[in-house]
C-alpha cells in the first residue's frame, strides 16, 4: 500500500461519517491507547530496573570510550576528568589542554578557526562547562580555575564570515581582524546562555546573569547582565573563603 493510499485511509477513518468509518475508528484508537493494567509497585520497579540499566551504562560507555576517545582529541589533560552525556564535537585545528577535575557536557562543541596559525584552548583546574556550550577559538581562549560555564554558553573568539556582505556572499573567511581572544579569570561564573565576543577579559571571581551578551572586558568581583552587559554591582566576598589575587597584568576593563 503506498503512503498516499495509508493517508487517505487515515483520514477517511478519522473524518468519514459512515458507521463503518466510526467503529474502525475507535476500534484503532483504542488498540493504539491500549495500557496494561499494572500494579504501582511493578510500574515503581520497572523504573527501577531503568534507571539502574542505563546508570551503569552510561558509568561503563563513559570508563572505557568516552573519556579515553575525549583524552585522545586533547594536548595534554589532567586527572579526574568526567564526562556526560556523551562526546563533545570538535571542528577544526584546535588545540586544548584542560586541568584536573574538570566536568565537561558532551553535548558541547569545539571549534578552532582554521585560518589561525595555532589556535588554543586551555581550561584550568576544577572547571565546569555544560550542556550545548560552543567555545570557537580565534587564536586563544583561556578558562581559568573553578570557572562555571552553565548550558548554551557561547564563547565566540571569531566569526566565521566576513563583515563585507559581497565577500560572505561568495564564501570567503573572517579577516584576522575580526578574531580576539577571550579569558576567563579564576572563579568566574556564566550564567545559562551567557555569549561572550573576541577581545575580552572576565575578572576573577565575576559573575555574568544569564541571557547577557559580554562585549567588553568586565572587572574582577562584581554581578554583570543585560546586552550588552554592564556593571550590576560590586560583589561582597568579605566573608567568602576564596582568596583573591588581583592579577598584576593592568587591564583595560570597560561596563
Amino acid at each position: 500500500m503506498s503512503t498516499l493510499s495509508v493517508y487517505r485511509l487515515k483520514k477517511w477513518l478519522k473524518n468519514g461519517e459512515s458507521p463503518l468509518a466510526t467503529t474502525l475508528f475507535h476500534i484503532a484508537k483504542a488498540i493504539r491507547h491500549f495500557e496494561l493494567p499494572t500494579p504501582q509497585i511493578l510500574n515503581k520497579l520497572f523504573y527501577g530496573l531503568h534507571k539502574t540499566i542505563i546508570t551503569q551504562w552510561q558509568a561503563f560507555t563513559h570508563l572505557v570510550f568516552y573519556v579515553p576517545a575525549f583524552k585522545g582529541r586533547l594536548n595534554s589533560y589532567g586527572k579526574r576528568t568526567l564526562l556526560y552525556g556523551g562526546l563533545p564535537f570538535f571542528s577544526g585545528p584546535l588545540a586544548m589542554t584542560i586541568g584536573n577535575d574538570c566536568r565537561i557536557s558532551g553535548q558541547t562543541t569545539f571549534s578552532g578557526r582554521t585560518n589561525s596559525a595555532n589556535p588554543t584552548l586551555t581550561v584550568g583546574d576544577n572547571v565546569d562547562i555544560c550542556w550545548q556550550t560552543t567555545i570557537a577559538v580565534g587564536n586563544k581562549v583561556v578558562i581559568g580555575d573553578n570557572v562555571r560555564i552553565a548550558g548554551q554558553g557561547f564563547l565566540c573568539g571569531y566569526p566565521g564570515h566576513p563583515i563585507d556582505p559581497t565577500e560572505r556572499a561568495r564564501g570567503k573567511a573572517d579577516l584576522d581582524s575580526q578574531v580576539g581572544d577571550i579569558i576567563l579569570e579564576k572563579d568566574v561564573w556564566l550564567g545559562s546562555r551567557v555569549s561572550i565576543i573576541g577581545n575580552v577579559t572576565v575578572g576573577e571571581g565575576t559573575i555574568v546573569a544569564s541571557g547577557s551578551v559580554v562585549t567588553k572586558s568586565l572587572p574582577p568581583f562584581v554581578l554583570a547582565g543585560g546586552n550588552p552587559a554592564k556593571v550590576i554591582k560590586p560583589l561582597d566576598i568579605s566573608s567568602s573563603k576564596t582568596t583573591s589575587s588581583t592579577s598584576k597584568e593592568e587591564v583595560n576593563y570597560e561596563a
